[in-house]
């Protein structure tokens, strides 16, 4: 294990609309707002064309080739996420999102694109004082977190 420690700064509630790109405008908002590191809780709807990166092909194989999941209708989302700045300063989310329609449910992450349905509500935990970065792991090919 490996971690450090920060301070909780600013909370903000967002609200993102209709056809609005999730990672998109979350990071575009970080910028805007100087916010280097955050934790956020998302609920909502994702419409139909939304990709979520739902796993490996194959579980302990290199290189990592991600599976793609196309969302064909619209589904309500719950989610929780992290925003820590990348080796160039630049603020990367990285969250999951569980989608359900009627009995079933897909859970990936949102980095290949989620489009809000209607709304998705935001609740964004801005972290201050932290040293945390992600960073690039060859092996991985991941920009992995580095408190």
């Amino acid at each position: 294990m490996k971690f450090s420690e920060t301070k909780q700064g600013r909370v903000f509630v967002i609200r993102l609309e209709d056809g609005d790109i999730l990672h998109e405008e979350i990071e575009k908002f970080a910028r805007d707002k100087s916010i280097k590191a955050a934790s956020l809780i998302v609920v909502g709807g994702a419409d139909a064309g939304s990709k979520l990166i739902v796993g490996p092909e194959v579980d302990r194989e290199t290189p990592i080739t991600p599976m793609e999941h196309l969302l064909e209708r619209a589904h309500e989302v719950s989610g929780a996420g992290t925003i820590f700045p990348d080796d160039e300063g630049h603020p990367i989310l990285h969250m999951h999102i569980a989608c359900g329609r009627k009995t079933s449910t897909v859970t990936g992450c949102v980095r290949e694109g989620v489009k809000v349905w209607n709304v998705m509500e935001v609740i964004l935990y801005e972290l201050l004082d932290s040293t945390a970065l992600r960073v690039l792991d060859k092996k991985t090919g991941f920009k992995l977190l580095a408190p």
